[in-house]
Formats: C-alpha cells, sequence, structure tokens
C-alpha cells in the first residue's frame, strides 16, 4: 500500500461501511479513493482548484467545484452521514460558518487541524520572535495557505459557541500512532501537534455508534 497520511489512517478507520460521506477540500481525490476503496462509501467531493477537480475526475470520483466558503449552502440538510475536512479549516475565510454547515449538511464532522499551540511553535516565537515554520506548518508566513490558525483551545472555545459536541480527539505526530486526548485538557494544548476531532451536534440524539474498530485505534 503506498504512503497513507496519519490522519486519513484514523478517518478510515473511523467511518462506517457504505455511508455517506461528503470530503470537503478533497485536493486530488486521496482520501475520498481510500473511503470508496476501503469502506465503499458514496462519496462526493468539493474541491476548489480546477487541477484538483481534473485529479478526482481521472480517479473515477464524484466531484464538483466549489469553494468551502459559499458552496457548503448549497447542500441539503442530512444530506450525508458524515462531513470531512482534513487540514482545510484554517485556511476558509469563515471557519465558524463552515463548521456549522458541515453539521448541517451531515450527521457527524470530522475535521483535522494543525495546533498553534503546540510546544514547537511557542518555542519558535519565544526565540526567534518570528512565525513558525514546523513540519505541521512549513510555510514561511507570507506564502502560506493558513489565513485562520488556532490553538486547541480556541477550537473546543468555538465548538462550544456552536453546540457541538466533541465524540472522540486524537492528537496526531507524524509518523506515530495517534494517540486519544481529551482537548480540554491544558497539557494537550501544549503537546498536540494536529489533532482529529469527531463531531456531533449536542442538541441532538447521539448518532448510532460505529461498528467496533480495529485494535489500536484512537476509538476503542
Amino acid at each position: 500500500m503506498s504512503f497513507i497520511r496519519d490522519d486519513f489512517k484514523e478517518i478510515l478507520r473511523m467511518v462506517r461501511p457504505h455511508a455517506r460521506v461528503l470530503d470537503v477540500g478533497c485536493g486530488e481525490g486521496e482520501l475520498l479513493e481510500l473511503l470508496t476503496n476501503e469502506k465503499g462509501v458514496d462519496g462526493q467531493g468539493l474541491e476548489l482548484s480546477r487541477e484538483g477537480v481534473a485529479a478526482c475526475l481521472a480517479r473515477g470520483l464524484a466531484v464538483v467545484q466549489g469553494d468551502a466558503d459559499h458552496d457548503l449552502d448549497n447542500f441539503p440538510t442530512k444530506a450525508f452521514d458524515y462531513a470531512v475536512l482534513s487540514k482545510t479549516l484554517q485556511q476558509v475565510r469563515d471557519p465558524k460558518h463552515v463548521l456549522s454547515e458541515l453539521l448541517r449538511i451531515a450527521d457527524r464532522a470530522v475535521v483535522s487541524l494543525p495546533n498553534f499551540g503546540h510546544w514547537r511553535v511557542r518555542m519558535d516565537l519565544l526565540t526567534k520572535g518570528r512565525m513558525p515554520e514546523t513540519k505541521s506548518l512549513p510555510e514561511p508566513w507570507w506564502s502560506t495557505p493558513n489565513i485562520h490558525l488556532c490553538t486547541l483551545r480556541d477550537f473546543t472555545a468555538l465548538c462550544e459557541d456552536l453546540d457541538l459536541r466533541i465524540d472522540a480527539c486524537a492528537s496526531l505526530v507524524p509518523g506515530k500512532p495517534a494517540r486519544q486526548i481529551d482537548p480540554l485538557a491544558p497539557i494537550e494544548n501544549w503537546r498536540a501537534e494536529n489533532a482529529l476531532f469527531l463531531l456531533s451536534r449536542k442538541a441532538e440524539p447521539a448518532p448510532p455508534s460505529t461498528p467496533a474498530p480495529p485494535p489500536g485505534s484512537l476509538f476503542e
């Protein structure tokens, strides 16, 4: 099997077979193809770039060209079981609106993002006085697509403001197994380099539990 991103592995373990999945900011379709092949999902992608759309179509995937900030509004309510936003939330212009829309059009949302509160980021700011460049945030400030970076504390506060339930959360470090965490624990705002969240709405009954994951999954 070719290289699979760490967050993709955990999303694959989480999504139940044959679910309806919308991958927002799907890029060239790697995750959507993985979910289709391994879980038999009924998947659709939303991608802004023409190159990404063309790559998805070449893989035989269902995809539409669109902008997460505006085009999520066009999807029907509860059209999907899962809406996935992988390392994209920090790149949209209105994260609050996008996150709210994900939980309107799907029962559950899967969101992964870099943590700007990670200790390496803090050390770079403290010792160098410049915007950090790390494995998770490799681009210099003047060329990065990230316009709304946040810490775990920022993100959990936004979830609370939107009345969202955090059903699971994992810390992701490149090359290491995912580690289940409590994102509200202050220490995790220092330790987690990247975080993956499984979200649903508090105002609604909890969705049916997914099948038991394989050993080593963060959703045991």
